[in-house]
């Protein structure tokens, strides 16, 4: 037995009641070895294990049939020894674990170098940014050339796979090229299957890639230090382009950070280069793979009812169509910045694309029209108004004496002025509104005396003739 393995076997028998005398004959120890054993201070994790009544040759044993796996030893224990493991205690078992040297430390890295266009490497990292007045978790997506260490980097609400490409067209776009080899963790955004040298990419992403003229291609599980060149990036992006800035929204942020990059990033030199690494790009540019002529267009199709409120559903947001369509099937477009809504083949509304908001609506007043109650009561001032001046001051007076809206009196004033004479009618009208006459029967009397005035010639002289 190890020295360990024995001075566990004597704290063991020890623990079980055995005297020094018994434990000397059993292990075929002297008795000052056994007392010098038992009268030595315990380690802190030793302490613990033997509170718990945990011993090293059980953590041994059960760390071999877990095979390494620290979750399934803490099973173990709450069977074997109905021990009930909390958070805290499985960070106590992962110590007990180190230091028992149970597992093999890892070997150091060294330092990777890279030629000219030879990799570059891709990450993304939760950051905490401040849009407007509140504060959000963004996935900050990073690509850097392993040799000249230009960066790109951009925000997103969330990462899927629409984001990736749309990123990486992007930082293609920047780079003007792309290395054969992007290195990538193990992330279920690239990958379909398997992990480290035994990755299956997605096909599409796979796809997607060959595309730009480059291949995914996954580092160990657990290496991360493989792509230290993008993992250093996030934590200069968390200490010096976060701080003290604040963003208004998503494509502010982008805006800031592309600028940052350029700006700061890729123009202030680095003591690994003895450069900045736009002046490392210079040497690494022509060596970079060329993007093809036509680059792919980054967009996905979805199909949805037109709800009864005329809307469509899309990223827990809500875009208008006509309202013709309503409970009918359209088909849907996404593309980075907009959305394009179809049916039956037939673009029927186009919006921008509404990103890192939810439950919001984005609306176009030509979908929804307000409905305009049309009267059905005979177009009565029109009339009035348009046929003279004095005849529409008129109506306008004889309304506001009127009751409620004066229907009634513009009716009978436009029966007057369509059963007699016209002037005759706008004579009587004029004198009326000279004295402040309203009263439309006292108005027909002065119509009719203009009217036997002007047909019979009621006058004085002819009187006295006759």
């Amino acid at each position: 037995m190890t020295p360990s393995q024995i001075r566990d076997a004597v704290r063991t028998l020890q623990a079980q009641g055995q005297s020094r005398r018994e434990i000397s004959r059993l292990l075929k120890l002297s008795r000052n070895t056994v007392r010098r054993i038992l009268r030595a201070p315990l380690a802190e994790g030793e302490k613990e294990r033997q509170k718990l009544g945990v011993t090293r040759t059980y953590l041994q044993s059960a760390f071999a049939r877990a095979q390494g796996n620290v979750v399934r030893v803490q099973q173990l224990l709450a069977a074997e020894y109905d021990l009930t493991i909390s958070y805290s205690t499985y960070s106590t078992l992962t110590r007990w674990v180190r230091e028992a040297g149970l597992r093999t430390p890892p070997v150091r890295a060294g330092e990777y170098t890279f030629g000219p266009g030879e990799e570059m490497q891709h990450d993304t990292s939760p950051h905490r940014v401040t849009l407007g007045d509140k504060t959000v978790t963004a996935q900050c997506a990073g690509l850097v050339l392993a040799y000249s260490r230009r960066l790109f980097v951009q925000y997103y609400p969330r990462y899927s796979r629409f984001e990736a490409k749309q990123f990486l067209l992007d930082a293609a776009r920047f780079m003007e090229g792309v290395c054969p080899i992007c290195l990538i963790d193990n992330t279920s955004v690239m990958l379909a299957s398997g992990a480290g040298a035994d990755a299956i990419m997605a096909p599409e992403m796979a796809a997607f890639a060959r595309t730009l003229g480059f291949a995914f291609r996954a580092h160990r599980v657990g290496h991360p230090d493989r792509k230290g060149r993008i993992e250093r990036t996030f934590f200069f992006i968390e200490t010096n382009f976060l701080p003290g800035r604040r963003f208004t929204d998503f494509d502010d942020l982008n805006r800031q950070a592309f600028a940052w990059c350029r700006e700061v990033a890729n123009a202030n030199p680095k003591r690994v280069l003895g450069m900045s690494p736009e002046a490392a790009y210079v040497i690494e540019k022509p060596t970079l793979q060329p993007l093809p002529i036509a680059l792919p267009p980054i967009y996905e199709v979805c199909d949805r009812v037109v709800d009864l409120s005329g809307y469509v559903s899309l990223e827990s947001n809500r875009y208008s169509v006509p309202e013709r369509l309503v409970g009918q099937t359209v088909t849907l477009y996404k593309y980075p910045a907009q959305v394009h809504i179809h049916h039956r083949g037939t673009a029927v509304a186009i919006h921008s694309r509404l990103i890192g908001q939810r439950q919001a609506r984005s609306t176009d007043p030509t979908h929804h029209p307000i409905p305009i109650r049309v009267s059905r009561m005979p177009d009565i001032e029109g009339p009035l108004w348009r046929d003279n001046p004095e005849l529409g001051a008129y109506a306008r007076a004889l309304k506001q004496r009127g009751r409620g809206r004066g229907v009634r009196a513009l009716q009978r004033l436009l029966t007057l002025q369509r059963t007699y004479p016209r002037e005759p009618f706008l004579a009587a009208v004029r004198q009326a509104a000279h004295f402040g006459l309203y009263d439309l029967g006292r108005l027909e009397k002065l119509i009719l005396h203009q009217v036997a005035g002007e047909f019979f010639a009621l006058n004085g002289d002819s009187y006295d003739d006759a």
